[in-house]
């Protein structure tokens, strides 16, 4: 990151978590975190819970999301809120992307961000 303000793909490299997920971290303050997620179609994000508060936009693309016991779709332009403990996954539908944020940031992301 440049100047610590800006942070563009270039300076955030992309980091294959999961077979066909993959996460760009992109600017993050000591209190949120922005980051960038390509799912491949069919690719699956385990359950899961963290601290951090999510809070996430479908760009394109289409998303099953299970939060808690509640399964549902995101299409491009709608978002959603997971609070933090709660369990979590997902599952790439079609090709997708997505941007989440996270309150506070995570850790393991910082580490391998950059």
């Amino acid at each position: 990151m440049a100047d610590g303000y800006f942070v563009s793909p270039k300076d955030a490299n992309q980091v294959e978590m999961l077979p066909g997920v993959h996460r760009r971290t992109m600017a993050t303050t000591d209190e949120t975190m922005l980051c960038e997620f390509f799912l491949e179609r069919d690719s699956l994000v385990p359950k899961h819970s963290h601290m951090n508060d999510q809070v996430g936009y479908v760009v394109y693309g289409r998303v099953e999301y299970t939060v808690g016991e509640e399964v549902f779709i995101c299409n491009p332009g709608e978002s959603y809120a997971i609070p933090g403990g709660i369990v979590h996954s997902a599952r790439a539908i079609i090709d997708s992307l997505v941007i989440d944020c996270f309150s506070p940031p995570r850790d393991d992301y910082r580490t391998e961000a950059r």
